[in-house]
């Protein structure tokens, strides 16, 4: 029998920074990136939240494995236009921060950057997308820049693209598959915030446990239960936002077409009291002047 947990943003801020839950995270991450990932600690929570008052709730988590990389996690409830360089800016932020004076360019990090998102981004027919960066060549399109062997045994990187930032966009709400395989089961958790008794994936049967309603103290709920109604508040401004952006598409379009509707008019009624003065003999250049009308322009009314 499926059973309901609590919501993973929220978990993420309150539940999943202990180390002991850490098991979690560590679970999900490596279904995602296809990797066994240990997380050593959280370094920081970038501007989360603090108040209940903060409707547009942004959860971030800068974690360090036990490679050194960093790894970003953030969960986005509320549209943002440019999310994009928002990602781009917490990769650059994250490896500068965390490079000392003077250090040589050999110990800038490695980062990734996962983001769960709960609005749409961009157009595609996938609910989540990879992002990497690769240096192919103009004249041999086909071919990839790669490491060289002195350079793998340095950097302990395969190419040379482990070197970069990568970004992951995950379109919760873009899910609706059954769930089968172990990153679909912990998508449809992030949806759905229910566990099925056959999951299966890495880190949800810690999660039954540790993200359980029931075990949460009355303080905790009292919170969680503040987030889930300003989530709700949020959905209804967006809404609200939404319905009157349609409202005033449709008058000014309304007022647009009024608009074009009229100039058209005033256009045939000069083209045909120019056609007038032209069957009664009138000259083209006094037409002109008493028109404001090109010669060109009554020109092309005479064909």
């Amino acid at each position: 029998m499926a059973t309901n947990y609590i919501r993973f943003d929220w978990a993420v801020k309150n539940l999943l920074r202990q180390k002991a839950n850490f098991v979690v995270l560590e679970g999900f991450l490596t279904v995602l990136l296809k990797d066994n990932i240990k997380i050593l600690s959280i370094l920081e929570s970038e501007a989360n939240q603090e108040s209940n008052d903060d409707k547009f709730n942004r959860v971030d988590m800068l974690a360090e494995n036990d490679k050194g990389e960093l790894i970003i996690i953030e969960v986005q409830n509320s549209r943002q236009v440019a999310y994009y360089q928002r990602m781009l800016y917490g990769t650059s932020k994250a490896i500068v921060e965390r490079i000392k004076i003077g250090e040589d360019y050999a110990h800038v990090r490695k980062v990734y950057s996962i983001n769960i998102l709960y609005f749409a981004l961009g157009y595609g027919k996938d609910y989540v997308y990879h992002g990497k960066t690769e240096f192919r060549g103009l004249h041999y399109p086909n071919e990839i820049l790669h490491l060289s062997e002195k350079d793998k045994q340095q950097f302990h990187k395969e190419s040379v693209g482990d070197i970069f930032p990568e970004y992951y966009i995950i379109r919760v709400d873009d899910f609706d598959k059954t769930a089968v395989d172990p990153l679909d089961q912990w998508i449809s958790f992030l949806k759905t915030s229910i566990i099925p008794d056959n999951a299966t994936a890495p880190g949800l049967d810690q999660a039954r446990t540790i993200m359980a309603l029931h075990s949460m103290s009355s303080m905790e709920r009292a919170d969680y239960e503040r987030h889930l109604e300003n989530l709700r508040d949020q959905r209804g401004i967006m809404e609200n936002q939404r319905i009157e952006g349609r409202e005033e598409g449709l008058e000014e379009g309304r007022k647009e077409g009024m608009a074009i509707g009229r100039k058209e008019g005033r256009k045939e009624e000069r083209e045909n009291i120019v056609k007038k003065l032209i069957n009664i003999g009138i000259p083209i250049d006094q037409i002109s002047t008493a028109t404001n009308l090109a010669i060109e322009e009554i020109a092309k009314l005479l064909k």
